[in-house]
C-alpha cells in the first residue's frame, strides 16, 4: 500500500504498482506493453490526496480506474481493415482485444475486493458513456470541427470526471478536461508530422468540409493556440492545495507543446 501525496516518487511508486498489475507473460511475447497515460494518473492520484478516504481506498481507486483507462486504450488499438490481413496481423488483432479483456477483468477483480458497488457502477456506467460517444466521433457524421472536438473532449476526461464526482472533488473537472483535449490534439499532431498514421486526423481529413491535411492541421493549430493560453489561466485558479498539480500542469503544458513545435520543423 503505498502513502499517497502527490509527487514524483509517489506518481513512480503507482506507475509501478499498476504495471505489475498489467504485465502478462503470455502478452508480453506478442503485443506491446500497454503505455500508461501519467497524465491521468497524476489528475487521479492529486483528486485522491484530497479526499477523506483510507490510504488503502485510495489506492485501489487509483489502480482500478487507471486499468479501465488501459483497458479502453487497448481496445482501441484494434486495427479495422476492408483489406485482407495475414495469419500474424488476424493473430496480434485477436491478442489485443484478449488484453484490452483482460486489463478490464482486473479492476472488476480489484473492484470486488473493494467490495464497493457504487464504485463500480460509476465506472461501468462511464465505460458505457465513453463507448457510445466512440461511435458517435468515428462512425457518424458531426455537423462541425467544434462540435467533433467537443465530442473528443468528454471521450478524453469523462472517466476522470466521473470518479472525481463519486468522490466530490470535482473542482478540478473543467480544468482536466481542457488539458486531456488539447494533450490528444498535440500529441496525434505530433504522430502525423512524423509520418506516423494518426487516426484522428484521419477522421478529421475524411469528414465533410476538410479539404486535406493541410486545413486540418491548421484548424487544430488554431485551436491549441487559443485552447493553451485559456488553460493556463485555469491551471493557474486552481486552490492553493493543489500546488504541485499547478507545477506539474505548467512544466508538462510546455513539455508537450515544445515537443509538438520541434517535429513541425523537423
Amino acid at each position: 500500500m503505498i502513502e499517497l501525496n502527490s509527487t514524483d516518487n509517489q506518481i513512480k511508486q503507482l506507475k509501478e504498482k499498476i504495471v505489475s498489475k498489467i504485465r502478462h507473460p503470455f502478452l508480453v511475447k506478442f503485443i506491446q506493453e500497454p503505455v500508461i497515460d501519467e497524465d491521468k494518473l497524476v489528475l487521479l492520484s492529486s483528486i485522491m490526496d484530497h479526499t477523506r478516504l483510507t490510504a488503502v481506498k485510495k489506492e485501489q481507486y487509483i489502480v482500478t480506474t487507471m486499468l479501465v483507462q488501459i483497458a479502453l486504450d487497448t481496445h482501441d488499438l484494434v486495427t479495422l481493415t476492408d483489406e485482407e490481413d495475414d495469419r500474424e496481423t488476424v493473430r496480434n488483432r485477436q491478442l489485443t482485444v484478449l488484453a484490452g479483456d483482460y486489463y478490464s477483468g482486473l479492476y472488476y477483480y480489484l473492484l470486488s475486493e473493494l467490495d464497493d458497488i457504487p464504485m463500480i457502477h460509476t465506472l461501468a456506467g462511464a465505460i458505457k458513456e465513453i463507448n457510445e460517444l466512440k461511435m458517435e466521433l468515428y462512425y457518424k457524421d458531426v455537423e462541425s470541427f467544434q462540435e467533433f472536438l467537443n465530442g473528443l473532449k468528454k471521450v478524453e476526461s469523462l472517466l476522470i470526471q466521473r470518479v472525481a464526482s463519486y468522490v466530490q472533488k470535482s473542482a478540478i473537472n473543467d480544468m482536466a478536461g481542457d488539458w486531456l483535449l488539447a494533450k490528444k490534439l498535440m500529441v496525434e499532431k505530433r504522430s502525423y508530422l512524423e509520418g506516423k498514421f494518426s487516426p484522428l486526423i484521419d477522421v478529421l481529413m475524411n469528414r465533410q468540409g476538410a479539404h486535406g491535411s493541410g486545413q486540418v492541421i491548421n484548424n487544430i493549430e488554431r485551436m491549441l493556440q487559443n485552447h493553451l493560453i485559456r488553460l493556463e489561466t485555469s491551471v493557474s485558479q486552481l486552490p492553493i492545495h493543489f500546488n504541485w498539480l499547478k507545477s506539474y500542469m505548467h512544466s508538462s503544458i510546455h513539455h508537450q507543446f515544445n515537443q509538438t513545435q520541434i517535429a513541425e520543423e523537423g
